[in-house]
């Protein structure tokens, strides 16, 4: 089962990477993708090239990026129900953007709104652990991200209440927060997938300290595991993938969750299989649910569709995990 699974999520990541090139107003056949990618069919390379290409690996980066970053806040909190947002990442991103569309400034350049985000959600994270920093262990972390995440939550509703009565404004506040990939283009691209990138490499060589974590913090450091150290690092890197998913692609919830836990019952809670797994699993689930609001009617948002799904699951785990 452990070696099929890397069979199993590879082919699965190349199929859906086919099937989002494929699909759309206009469907390409398997050779006309090549052809397009070739630049020998002009109009499939035009299609291909300017839309659903950085399309399809912005969906990429941000799923491998938000169920990385959920796999370590699992192991951080020790706990299969903990998700990428706990610590107030996505509820500041959500606040930064509103802010700077209710400012007119998403208008103006094509990185304000993301850069926003960003900034929102690095200093939502800032705040927390400021916070929590004369608390002994994860507990007062958790409790004051639980806490923050509801005032900015608060904020956001706040900025959005006043400019109810603007529909555009409005509008693109709310399609900001419900998710979105369309409209990606390859500056998306660079502008979070080298971040992303390193993010998920940097992760790769503390699967085993990650492992020693999970079992509890008093038995890691007693075999050798500086761990507060490693806490700083995984919060970090957590921080860094979640916050650069938002600032590209909105609210996007229950990736981070979904998919590491489901991969965990497959292959076990070994972080050095779990890790990577997971992210080439947070890719194909995220493809998946792009291509679901491709091809239903009107515009569904890739962030409702992922809610969808990873709604009942939650249940299901509670349900598993009283």
């Amino acid at each position: 089962m452990k070696r099929g699974a890397w069979l199993l999520m590879t082919a699965l990541l190349l199929g859906l990477l086919l099937a989002s090139l494929a699909f759309g107003e206009l469907r390409l056949s398997p050779v006309q993708i090549w052809e397009g990618l070739r630049g020998r069919d002009e109009l499939a390379h035009t299609v291909l090239w300017n839309l659903r290409l950085p399309r399809a690996l912005v969906t990429m980066g941000v799923g491998a990026g938000l169920a990385a970053s959920g796999t370590v806040m699992q192991a951080l909190f020790r706990n299969p129900l903990a998700s990428p947002d706990l610590l107030g990442v996505s509820s500041g991103g959500a606040l930064g953007a509103v802010l700077a569309l209710s400012l007119g400034w998403g208008a103006s350049s094509l990185f304000a709104v993301p850069i926003c985000a960003l900034l929102g959600a690095c200093l939502a994270v800032g705040l927390v652990l400021l916070l929590a920093r004369q608390g002994a262990g994860v507990e007062r972390l958790l409790l004051c991200g639980v806490a923050l995440t509801a005032l900015l939550g608060a904020g956001t509703s706040f900025v959005l209440s006043l400019h109810a009565e603007q529909f555009n404004r409005a509008s693109s506040m709310i399609f900001w927060l419900l998710g979105g990939l369309e409209d990606r283009t390859w500056e998306h691209v660079a502008m979070a997938g080298p971040g992303i990138l390193l993010g998920c490499l940097l992760l790769l060589p503390l699967a085993r300290p990650m492992d020693l974590l999970a079992m509890g913090e008093g038995g890691a450091q007693s075999l050798g595991v500086d761990v507060k150290g490693l806490r700083r690092k995984l919060i970090a890197l957590s921080t860094l993938l979640t916050a650069l998913a938002t600032a590209v692609a909105g609210l996007i919830g229950f990736v981070g969750l979904v998919v590491p836990h489901l991969l965990r019952l497959l292959v076990g809670p070994g972080h050095k299989r779990l890790l990577p797994l997971s992210m080439l699993g947070g890719a194909s689930f995220l493809l998946a649910c792009d291509l679901v609001t491709r091809l239903a009617p009107g515009q569904l948002r890739v962030g409702v569709v992922s809610a969808m799904v990873g709604g009942p699951f939650f249940l299901w785990l509670l349900r598993r995990n009283p």
